[in-house]
């Protein structure tokens, strides 16, 4: 059984050292008075109190006693190496600087891969980008992941860039007989369509405690145009917004052992929070790995999670999933034209999977701002970090020095949390419940404005603002959302920008 690892004894050592720091600066002020009343031989030297005050400047200049005070290099949350400082538009969208010729030229080849258009079944004047369909949510991954952020669907708008998973049963291996485990609203010439999802919202409002009025807003399904029948009566859905896509490499390059001693299943620490992992069948049946990507952190590797998401989003078949998702009614699907088996090569995954490795993060802005560093403190103190791990080491990448040993601040412990019945979607996703989300890593947030022209958050947008996000939490996290409605709009102010630095 594995405890958690509190963060706040990560810095107890500078908080020991902050106490010395004041004890010498009441010895400072009693040796130098006695020195002043007295004049004994042991302060016959002009140099004792200057000797003791330059001992005392020294450790005036250890680390600060607490763990919210700006630390220095906390602008570099890729670590030194893969954090860019770009903050605009293409912020996403960046090598590491000082990049080698060969990392640039992994970076291009895979990039070309992310941003290619895919076309429908076998062509003979574009064997290198065929085989989509005959089902698909999309084309290609940057039409969803716009400018590597998330592209995002307005009220009422047909989902064309979020996704709807489907499930029956109590586990997500049990699909809908007949549309399977995701509703593709796209389909190529010849093969009728699944159908299309719209979204509506129900709000509601509440109070801070200090009588501010706030309004959160739920979403509501809507299937129409059903092509191959009804839903099964006990069909669970699960609406899924793309992820940013920076920093997965080095997410990948967290060791096993950190993100367990983070875990606590049975709370064994008391604080209310009970992380675990989702572990995650490999498909050769040689056993489990640990998941770390997606909602729910079902994919355990960057490769499969790329592989599962040209067949899931693209029809498109790969090494690691070689058939096409078509149910056994759905015979216009199986009986369309592909574009070879498998329909993409090893190769074209393994280049993908190294340009996702190798985007780097944008660096925090403002970090030593004085409001900025007070939302620090509450976050701190709401126990947020608890889940949001400031600050994890990477491990030693053979393949990829720049991901290697890494001090990196993805303010994530990549462990599923239950999060209250009202984020819940009652789809369990291999061992998450349908109450449990996988931490989403925190950098980044700050720019979703600017690069994708939103503020959208949680799994399925509903927030539209980080403040929203916050009073969604529930589970594990009501702790700390109370501490939040109890806040001031000063407080929250200093929190949200806090927030908008990451």
């Amino acid at each position: 059984m594995k405890l958690r690892i509190d963060p706040d004894r990560i810095f107890s050592l500078t908080f020991f050292l902050g106490r010395i720091r004041f004890c010498f600066f009441i010895l400072l002020f009693f040796f130098c008075t006695g020195c002043e009343s007295q004049k004994n031989d042991v302060c016959s030297s002009d140099s004792s109190c200057f000797e003791l005050g330059a001992v005392l400047l020294v450790l005036s200049n250890l680390p600060s006693s607490h763990p919210w005070d700006y630390e220095e290099g906390e602008e570099y949350q890729g670590g030194l190496k893969m954090t860019n400082f770009f903050s605009g538009s293409s912020s996403f969208r960046q090598f590491a600087p000082n990049s080698s010729l060969n990392v640039i030229s992994e970076f291009t080849v895979g990039q070309a891969v992310f941003e290619v258009p895919w076309t429908p079944g076998f062509s003979s004047t574009l064997p290198d980008r065929d085989g989509l369909g005959p089902f698909f949510h999309s084309n290609s991954c940057v039409s969803c992941h716009f400018a590597n952020g998330r592209a995002l669907e307005e009220e009422d708008e047909p989902l064309t860039f979020s996704l709807v998973r489907l499930s029956t049963g109590s586990d997500s291996h049990s699909p809908d007989p007949q549309y399977g485990g995701q509703f593709q609203p796209n389909s190529v010439p010849g093969v009728s369509k699944e159908g299309s999802v719209t979204l509506t919202y129900q709000e509601f409002e509440g109070k801070f405690k200090d009588g501010t009025v706030y309004r959160l807003r739920s979403p509501i399904f809507h299937f129409s145009n059903l092509g191959y029948g009804p839903l099964a009566n006990d069909v669970k859905t699960s609406l899924r917004v793309p992820q940013q896509v920076i920093g997965l490499g080095l997410l990948e390059a967290i060791p096993e052992a950190t993100i367990l001693s983070f875990s606590d299943p049975s709370d064994q620490n008391g604080d209310g929070i009970s992380g675990r992992p989702n572990w995650i069948a490999n498909l050769n049946d040689t056993g489990f790995a640990l998941g770390r990507f997606g909602w729910k952190a079902n994919n355990p590797s960057l490769i499969r999670q790329n592989s599962a998401a040209f067949l899931g989003d693209f029809g498109i078949t790969s090494p690691l999933f070689p058939v096409e998702n078509c149910t056994p009614n759905q015979t216009q699907c199986q009986t369309s034209v592909n574009g070879g088996n498998p329909e993409v090569p090893q190769s074209k995954i393994d280049a993908i999977t190294n340009y996702m490795k190798l985007v780097s993060v944008p660096a925090r802005r403002k970090a030593n701002n004085a409001s900025v560093l007070s939302g620090k403190e509450i976050f701190f103190k709401a126990d947020c970090k608890n889940c949001h791990i400031p600050k994890i080491l990477t491990s030693t990448n053979a393949g990829f020095p720049e991901l290697s040993n890494q001090t990196i601040r993805p303010y994530t412990d990549l462990l599923l949390h239950d999060m209250g019945e009202e984020l819940a979607d009652q789809r369990p996703d291999e061992e998450a419940t349908g109450r449990e989300w996988r931490t989403p890593p925190l950098w980044g947030i700050g720019l979703f404005e600017v690069v994708n022209g939103h503020t959208r958050y949680l799994h399925d947008g509903r927030a539209r603002d980080l403040s929203e996000a916050i009073l969604w939490h529930g589970g594990e996290a009501e702790k700390s959302k109370n501490y939040f409605l109890g806040l001031d709009i000063r407080e929250r102010t200093h929190l949200l920008n806090f927030l908008k630095s990451l």
